[in-house]
């Protein structure tokens, strides 16, 4: 799994956005961060609690000048459906069918044939400045994922539990 300081793999991909089939590249991403989050599959348990979690706080990335990417195995088509399903989705479902992606980003899961539940953001040089996993069956806190965004944006030291408007300490160097 790529971690901090890796460059992240380049892509072209179709995906699923605003009820329609477009292509996404991270080349043409223009914000100053990127969140990239990996999931095992469409039409499951958990999934759908992380995608329209995603959706619901997209407001809140995009004032942080934050890209939100959900990448899984399933193609395009599946995606669209899925995403009505869910009442739509207004950020990018990458269709990563062959899993070139999440191999890249060392997320694909050999056995289940699936990627993992892992979240990547970049930074504006497209360098990994942040990545976690967790197991196929706990979903991860999008809270969470924006408080370390926000923590990110700062650029300083941010202690444990951090919140925006709480005391950060200067940067004293590059972890």
């Amino acid at each position: 799994m790529l971690k901090p300081g890796d460059p992240a793999p380049t892509f072209d991909l179709p995906c699923a956005i605003g009820g329609r089939i477009a292509r996404s590249s991270l080349a043409k991403i223009n914000s100053e961060l990127v969140l990239i989050f990996f999931y095992p599959r469409d039409f499951s348990f958990i999934c759908p609690t992380e995608v329209t979690s995603f959706n619901s706080a997209l407001n809140d990335f995009v004032a942080e000048e934050t890209t939100i990417l959900g990448a899984s195995i399933d193609n395009v088509d599946s995606h669209l459906r899925w995403a009505a399903e869910l009442g739509g989705i207004t950020y990018p479902l990458l269709a990563d069918d062959e899993g070139s992606l999440a191999r890249g980003y060392g997320v694909f899961d050999e056995k289940e044939n699936a990627a993992l539940r892992a979240t990547f953001i970049l930074d504006r040089k497209r360098t990994v400045v942040y990545s976690v996993s967790c197991p196929f069956n706990v979903g991860r806190s999008v809270v969470e994922t924006l408080r370390i965004v926000r923590a990110l944006r700062t650029g300083q030291l941010c202690p444990a539990d951090w919140t925006p408007g709480a005391e950060c300490g200067p940067i004293e160097r590059k972890f």
